[in-house]
């Protein structure tokens, strides 16, 4: 069997050796004659698994025992809601950067829970760029910065790390594992599994644990952070078998040689893809360089006459979900950790070819 390359934005590429060995392990788990997806969440099996998935993370971002991390359901975009509803009180304000629509929707969200600041935007620039810090109307008491590291949609990401007086969140979905992190300047990170984690059904978040206090009697009890801290993100019965995909990740990543090699690998394949739409005067991108995300790259054609001709090329070459989001149109090829550099290569021939033939 021939697999595609998969440029899909997520669901995403997962790695062939993670596929593989779920696929040896699906229907006996390690001789015990069952499938993980049948394990109970309480047997000691699968307590080792979720245990050893959270220690292999700590390990990769180095994660202090300051924080605590949950496996949660909800994706994140339930996070919009979670966050606000255990950092901030209806009296607070929290501080909110937009550079996109994951921004936005993060915003309308809090907008329900207490004040927002929208301490500064890109919006009048079309979401090509990002803010610098300077130009931020910060509160003097806010509750929280929140921002988004990688917007998915425009492919606009931060090429810095915000300074704030107050617990910075970042919803980190599609770039968390693409290279090293300093935990320790945030107060609290959520991302989805379905970019660089894992298969969509489970949502990451690292929090700090003297934020756990924060929340109301007023929460539901399967929202707040504490509950699913106390209970190993078991209070009820979690995403199993999203999360022990999830471990296989984290150890297939650790077998790579851990986040400076994807940093490497991935500063390469960005590089490569961007250097040819650049120089191509065919393709086109428009972010502002210092502001281009390293994992989802947005690219439009000289027509967009060309547009469905060369989506419909691209599936028949094995090249898929080159499609841009519907909002914006155009192209968008993600990068993810596992997509291979000979994808991005495969993907940079075939740019050439077709150019050559349409331009």
């Amino acid at each position: 069997m021939s697999r595609a390359y998969n440029f899909c934005a997520g669901p995403a590429a997962l790695p062939e050796d993670v596929l593989r060995q779920a696929a040896s392990e699906m229907l006996d788990y390690h001789g015990r004659g069952l499938s993980v997806m049948e394990m109970s969440h309480r047997s000691d099996d699968y307590v080792a698994i979720a245990e050893t998935a959270e220690q292999d993370l700590r390990d990769l971002l180095g994660i202090s025992d300051d924080y605590a991390v949950l496996f949660l359901q909800g994706g994140a975009s339930q996070q919009f809601a979670m966050v606000p509803m255990n950092l901030m009180g209806r009296d607070d304000v929290a501080d909110y950067i937009n550079t996109g629509q994951w921004s936005a929707k993060a915003i309308k969200e809090a907008k329900q829970f207490g004040k927002v600041n929208v301490a500064a935007s890109s919006e009048a620039t079309n979401f090509t760029t990002v803010p610098p810090q300077d130009t931020w109307q910060l509160s003097d008491n806010a509750a929280y910065l929140h921002y988004t590291p990688n917007e998915t949609i425009g492919g606009v990401e931060y090429d810095f790390i915000p300074e704030s007086r107050a617990p910075l969140v970042a919803d980190l979905s599609s770039t968390i594992l693409s290279r090293p992190l300093d935990v320790s300047k945030f107060g609290l990170i959520y991302a989805g599994a379905q970019k660089n984690i894992g298969p969509a059904g489970v949502c990451v978040v690292i929090v700090r644990k003297d934020l756990l206090e924060r929340a109301g009697d007023q929460v539901p009890t399967m929202l707040r952070y504490k509950v699913h801290a106390e209970n190993g993100s078991m209070y009820n019965t979690p995403p199993t078998y999203a999360w022990y995909l999830a471990g296989l990740v984290f150890k297939w990543l650790k077998a790579q040689g851990g986040l400076t090699a994807m940093e490497q690998l991935n500063r390469r394949k960005a590089e490569k893809l961007y250097g040819y739409i650049d120089a191509s005067g065919f393709y086109s991108n428009p972010v502002e360089k210092h502001s281009r995300s390293w994992m989802n790259v947005p690219f439009v054609l000289a027509d967009e006459q060309f547009d469905k001709p060369f989506l419909k090329e691209a599936d028949a070459a094995g090249l898929l979900n080159l499609k841009g989001h519907r909002s914006v149109g155009g192209m968008r090829a993600s990068i993810y950790n596992a997509v291979p550099e000979a994808a991005v290569d495969a993907l940079i021939d075939f740019m050439k070819d077709f150019a050559q033939r349409h331009g």
